[in-house]
């Protein structure tokens, strides 16, 4: 129930639904979320309490990992539900509005870029693909048994050599397969975005991060996008590929010139 004490919070812009959202669908705070038409486009609000989300109480929690978390899941969840029944233009996590009149406000103000964003981003998904060394291809070489005492330093160095020539050896490699898998995806997108490689502490996913790219594919041939995709798993050992999505255009909601390579 939304109170006086309730800000407007935005998910994302899109042109009149086709079909309705879920009944039981819910965001951030717990809240349905409503429609909000302006001028031919439609925001996707909610409520949230202004004790959460005014700019002071909202900054410290930007620093609660766990609440950005749980916020960041409830805002994901509503625009994926977007995402089935249109092609949304997702905003910011955390875009928040006095009122309805300031939400009216943002739409007519940033109208010519939202409608430009959603020409780019009509009948069309998000997917992001990742490249990883394996940490077991990342390891030296198992190091051989001590040498006899008059030896060891030549031994010792050549060891040495060997560990970082197999390691230049494997990121060689992995590069390679990273910048061939990433032409040949874009051949197949409307658009791609390079990201910068994720910190394996932050992300806690295993491996060094070689390639974290975002394509903006068409639906009708997200099928064979995914397959492509799929092709190139197991091609190289200690190389993981992964495939997330589909997603809205989260990598391609702003200017089209912030967007890395697009084609035509």
């Amino acid at each position: 129930m939304t109170t006086t004490d309730d800000l407007r919070y935005v998910y994302a812009v899109c042109r009149p639904l086709a079909a309705p959202l879920q009944a039981e669908l819910t965001g951030v705070a717990g809240a349905p979320p409503a429609q909000l038409e302006h001028r031919g486009l439609v925001a996707i609000v909610g409520s949230v309490p202004e004790r959460d989300f005014a700019e002071v109480p909202l900054r410290a929690h930007l620093e609660d990992l766990d609440w950005l978390t749980e916020t960041a899941r409830a805002h994901q969840h509503v625009v994926g539900a977007l995402t089935t029944v249109t092609s949304p233009l997702p905003l910011r996590l955390a875009t928040v509005f006095r009122d309805d009149s300031g939400v009216r406000a943002m739409l007519e103000q940033e109208e010519d870029r939202f409608r430009a964003g959603l020409d780019r981003l009509e009948g069309r998904v998000e997917w992001g693909v990742k490249v990883y060394v394996e940490e077991a291809a990342q390891a030296p070489p198992a190091q051989e048994p001590p040498a006899p005492a008059a030896s060891s330093g030549r031994d010792y160095l050549r060891r040495r050599r060997a560990e970082r020539t197999a390691r230049d050896d494997t990121w060689q490699r992995a590069e390679r397969f990273a910048q061939e898998l990433h032409d040949d995806l874009a051949r197949h997108a409307a658009a791609t975005r390079i990201h910068p490689p994720q910190n394996p502490e932050l992300s806690r996913t295993s491996g060094r991060n070689v390639l974290n790219a975002a394509y903006l594919v068409e639906r009708s041939t997200s099928e064979e996008f995914m397959e492509r995709v799929d092709a190139t798993k197991d091609r190289e050992p200690g190389l993981r590929v992964e495939l997330t999505g589909p997603w809205a255009g989260y990598s391609f909601s702003g200017a089209a010139d912030d967007e890395g390579s697009e084609r035509a």
